[in-house]
């Protein structure tokens, strides 16, 4: 997905959050830039055959199986999205952490809504 639709998406996602996405223009645009080359990346793995293990190699003209050089890239990437999402307040743990509750469930069902009146 380019970047403009992620940016898109991600102010969408703030907005059902409560989180004001104007406030949050450059992170959001960083996010979404590498949420565009994870993509990209995970596009040309799969492309080459989504080998997770290829062989290398050496100088020397020995050969090894390593892990392929864009899976590394692929994780590296998720965990610097993550890091943007968790300070977006967009991942379940750091959404309760800002707001103090969990993402809205909807209604509660039978015994669970009788458990939460009797709390109340």
């Amino acid at each position: 997905m380019e970047a403009k639709k992620w940016e898109s998406k991600i102010k969408s996602m703030c907005k059902k959050s409560g989180i004001t996405a104007a406030d949050y223009v450059p992170v959001i645009q960083t996010l979404a830039s590498i949420l565009e080359k994870r993509d990209s990346v995970l596009a040309e793995f799969e492309a080459g055959g989504a080998n997770a293990v290829i062989t290398y190699t050496n100088k020397g003209g020995k050969s090894n199986p390593v892990k392929n050089p864009l899976v590394v890239i692929w994780d590296d990437l998720n965990k610097s999205a993550l890091a943007y999402w968790r300070e977006l307040g967009l991942t379940p743990s750091s959404y309760r952490k800002l707001s103090g509750e969990g993402p809205s469930k909807g209604k509660a069902s039978g015994l669970a809504a009788a458990l939460q009146s009797l709390e109340d």
